[in-house]
């Protein structure tokens, strides 16, 4: 037993902590929790500390301990806990006492920033200085340098095109001020797997037993034939040991591999004026990294433009705040996201200089959680253990007292004891045999290859899947996949190649063919489109001096329409320089738009919008014709709405630009007032409108048959026009025919937003495609979804569809447009953006189940049949079949060999051909043996 008794009787587990009276305990628990049944779960995701302890102290009758090594250890994750507030609390202090730890194994000097031979290098700047002001955030330090500016000349970095980067300069800066990684705590080693295999107390009771029996048989029957019942009791729980040992180290090398994975994060830097992509782990100090909504920031830093830039810094503060970046609050700390708002900053610090690396390299990661699998089959392995025990308690009764009244004989026929004759030497080894034998029939009784069985399928899961490209966040993620009866896709890069390209363009009421043709445009709005484009963005063009491949950078698509404007002959980085951006209003999911306040040449004040067709046309009130002239469109809007309507159908997605001048005395003169200026949205000129094709993935529509096949129905939520999303929806599958896109099948998200929570639930069954839909309006379909009984799996990449990643289910966030916050919210990533890879782990969640199966059945069987056979012969005969050498056998090949085999087996297509298992798991079994029904009566609760 791994625990000790309260006063009242009721076990405890020793890793939960001290139980609470009841009061106390329901108080703490989840308000929606059933305390009657700790195993009836039906929400596991982010489920509170309270809850974990009480499926643990449910769970405890028999090897709670035991049972529980293979997930999240409480004690350490509340150290972590604790460990992270007292370093937010006391950084400088943690600072320098990490510092003066590591100062033997990295040569660092107690109380200063981690600094390597020749600190400054070639740089007019030390490390010392850089990381002080940094972590102050001194203002008067940055002023002292010259602003960014001056500081930027310091560490040799161009604010525009920003470092270098070839290998010498990246090495110099290295050499200086050290690399963008911190040193982690090492995982636990094989041997300390041993060790903690061999606590179990059941095995620890049998080496005891085996100990007396091996002293006693070499006394009683000397060396040469004595050592044979304990030293084989002693080999078998030996090789019991090793085996778990080695599968457990296995797992935590599997997880430290997927750990290493989701941490390697890739973002862009801007070096030798090009934008590039780099691993988080190569961003050195002096690169110039561009940040947008949704990034992390990769290091410590001083912004040099942005403009509404907002940064949630509770990853670091632990205050959920947002905090707006400027000029008089300059210093970005790594590790906080981006929540608003576009910028760039200038890395300052790195690694373990900043307060980021000092949090990751003073706490270790735990990877462990409890799945709903896991919970329900640890309420089996607690009631199976009662029976178990309840057995081989029996069994030592009734040996012992068909011992001690004579009725026990050898092969011989002569009685193993005869009262008054047998010495105590032979009665004590005799019953030592007896005792080993029930503690044994504990052992083999305790299914705890269950819960073990669990894990491995999901950790074999988790690696396979990896081939597949999906990269799982959450243990638990990989089972409630293979519940999953509903799949709410985006469109654009997951059903869709996400290779964007301009293919048609009206300019005014006239259809320019091909779109790209400049010569069929007066050189006026050229001009305007020019601009618009170019400054309106985030994305970027890249020239190579050597006369090489033109390179565009951004968003999908951000790169069609700069494309688009290349072909017309936009000069980006002329335009850039020829007007200053003002303000600018990042785009918008909400609003579907996005614009920018800028001053040209001419001292002129121009916004230019760009988004969606529809909406941005509602917003003007002219536009520009082929020849240049300003026309008014009321008499022109039908003509501009049937266009939009055509391209739509014909499955592009259709953007519009326009702007508009703005008086001067309108415009703000200081920065404060440009933090407050909502750029005027109305009386908009229409400029162009464009057609963007984005063909689907092939082999999507195989997929989405696949899902339709196995009972698992695939929504489309865009925000795309709906003709648009009806286009695609048809070509990919998920509408059968044009007939069936009428409301609500189809349905616009306003629509959707609009309706009661109970008509909500009533309708989100029956929609099969949402356009035009917000996050927002994402969120309300999944918990109307998640009201109605479905296992609801979400598909998202921006940081506003982080609330319905992390409210679905099971969020699946892209790896290749996906934002960190998205990412960060999710329980896979699926790191192709590919809808083909969903259906994978569909199918891969439903191989857990299908393994676990075949496990329970082979272990049942097993273990009713060991019992059954021990019990019987016992009571009729006062002798078991199996001793305690062969049972000890019998549990290493049924708990830990045959979890191996079975857990690891691939999946079949036959699984999906199957009905979603849905929020209740039921097991079939053949046989009708009551012990079976209770079983799985027990796990389906």
């Amino acid at each position: 037993m791994s625990g000790f008794s309260s006063g009242d009787g009721r076990l405890q587990d020793l890793e939960a902590g001290p139980s609470k009276d009841n009061n106390d305990l329901n108080t703490n628990l989840d308000p929606d929790a059933d305390t009657s049944d700790p195993f009836d779960i039906d929400q596991t995701k982010n489920a509170t500390p309270q809850t974990l302890k009480r499926w643990r102290q449910a769970a405890l009758v028999l090897n709670a301990s035991r049972r529980f090594r293979y997930t999240l250890d409480l004690r350490k994750q509340e150290e972590k806990e604790q460990r992270k507030r007292m370093i937010r609390a006391h950084a400088q202090v943690i600072r320098a006492a990490l510092l003066f730890k590591l100062a033997g194994e990295k040569g660092i000097v107690s109380g200063t920033p981690v600094t390597l031979p020749g600190a400054a290098g070639d740089f007019a700047v030390g490390l010392e200085r850089l990381a002080l002001m940094t972590r102050d955030h001194k203002l008067s330090a940055l002023q002292q340098y010259g602003g960014v500016k001056g500081l930027s000349d310091l560490l040799k970095t161009n604010l525009e095109t920003g470092i270098y980067g070839d290998e010498v300069d990246l090495l110099n800066r290295k050499t200086a001020f050290g690399s963008n990684t911190y040193p982690r705590k090492k995982g636990r080693s094989f041997w300390r797997f041993l060790w903690e295999a061999w606590q179990d107390l059941t095995l620890i009771i049998l080496i005891v037993a085996a100990s007396v029996s091996l002293g006693l048989g070499i006394k009683t029957e000397g060396l040469k034939e004595g050592w044979y019942d304990g030293g084989s009791i002693f080999l078998a729980v030996l090789l019991v040991i090793v085996v778990t040992a080695t599968s457990d180290y296995r797992q935590s090398l599997q997880f430290q591999n997927l750990n290493e994975e989701k941490r390697n994060i890739q973002l862009e830097v801007v070096r030798g004026g090009r934008i590039v992509k780099v691993s988080i782990y190569d961003v050195v100090v002096g690169d110039v990294v561009p940040l947008k909504i949704g990034d992390q920031v990769p290091a410590d830093g001083v912004l040099v433009n942005g403009h509404s830039l907002a940064i949630d810094e509770s990853s670091m503060t632990g205050e959920s705040k947002i905090v707006y970046k400027d000029k008089n609050e300059p210093f970005l700390m790594s590790g906080c996201k981006v929540a608003d708002g576009v910028g760039t900053m200038l890395v300052t610090g790195v690694g373990i200089n900043t307060e980021w690396g000092l949090l990751m390299a003073s706490i270790s990661e735990d990877t462990g959680e409890e799945t709903p699998l896991q919970v329900r089959l640890n309420g089996v392995a607690t009631f199976i253990g009662i029976v178990g025990l309840s057995v081989a308690v029996s069994v030592l009764v009734v040996l012992l007292a068909r011992y001690f009244t004579g009725h026990t004989e050898d092969p011989d026929g002569t009685k193993q004891f005869i009262k008054g004759r047998t010495n105590f030497d032979d009665a004590f080894n005799d019953v030592v045999k007896i005792f080993t034998i029930a503690v044994t029939i504990v052992v083999v009784a305790v299914p705890e290859g269950l819960p073990l069985a669990v894990t491995l399928t999901l950790a074999y899961s988790m690696r396979k899947m990896m081939a597949d490209k999906a990269l799982v966040r959450r243990l638990s993620a990989c089972e409630t996949m293979g519940s999953a009866t509903t799949i709410c896709s985006d469109k654009t890069g997951t059903l869709t190649l996400n290779e964007m390209t301009v293919v048609e363009a009206f300019v005014g009421k006239k259809k320019i063919n091909p779109p790209s043709d400049s010569s069929q445009l007066p050189a006026s709005v050229v001009s305007l489109l020019n601009e618009g484009v170019a400054q309106n963005s985030t994305g970027n063009v890249f020239v190579p001096k050597d006369g090489g491949n033109i390179e565009i950078s951004g968003s999908p698509t951000e790169k069609a329409i700069l494309s688009w404007a290349v072909k017309l002959g936009m000069k980006f980085d002329i335009i850039r320089s020829d007007s200053k951006i003002l303000h600018v209003f990042p785009f918008n999911s909400e609003k579907k738009r996005g614009g920018v306040a800028l001053q040209g040449a001419d001292s002129e004040v121009r916004i230019h919008w760009k988004g969606a067709a529809e909406i941005v046309l509602t917003s003007c009130s002219g536009y520009i014709d082929s020849n240049g002239c300003l026309q008014s469109i009321n008499e022109d809007k039908e003509f501009f709405k049937a266009a939009i309507d055509e391209m739509a159908v014909n499955s592009l997605r259709c953007v519009a630009l326009a702007y508009r001048l703005c008086e001067k005395e309108k415009v703000p003169t200081d920065e404060e007032g440009f933090n407050g200026w909502i750029l005027p949205e109305d009386n908009l000129v229409l400029l162009a409108i464009v057609g963007i094709k984005d063909p689907c993935r092939p082999g999507v529509k195989d997929a989405v048959k696949i899902c339709m096949d196995a009972g698992v129905k695939v929504r489309m939520v865009t925000g795309d026009n709906i003709q648009t999303a009806k286009a695609i929806a048809l070509e990919c599958g998920i509408l059968s025919s044009a007939e069936d896109a009428t409301e609500p099948t189809i349905i616009e998200g306003r629509v959707f937003r609009e309706l009661s929570d109970k008509e909500r639930e009533q309708i989100a069954k029956k929609i099969t495609v949402m356009g035009r839909s917000s996050p927002s309006d994402k969120l309300l379909l999944v918990q109307a979804l998640r009201k109605g009984g479905d296992v609801v799996a979400v598909t998202g990449d921006g940081t506003n569809d982080a609330p319905a990643l992390h409210e679905a289910d099971i969020g699946l966030s892209m790896g290749i447009q996906g934002t960190e916050v998205a990412k960060e919210s999710s329980d896979i990533i699926i790191l192709d953006d590919n809808f083909a890879s969903v259906v994978k782990v569909v199918r891969w969640g439903r191989s857990v189940y299908a393994n676990i199966q075949k496990f329970i059945q082979f272990q049942l069987t097993v273990n009713v049949a060991a019992l059954v056979i021990n019990v019987v012969a016992a009571i009729s005969s006062g002798d078991v079949p199996l001793n305690s050498v062969q049972l000890l056998w019998v549990n290493l090949i049924m708990d830990t060999l045959g979890a191996l085999a079975l857990a690891t087996e691939p999946p079949t297509d036959n699984l999906m051909h199957r009905s979603p298992v849905g929020r209740r798991f039921e097991l079939p079994c053949s046989c009708q043996f009551p012990l079976c029904t209770l079983v799985f009566r027990t796990l389906i609760l």
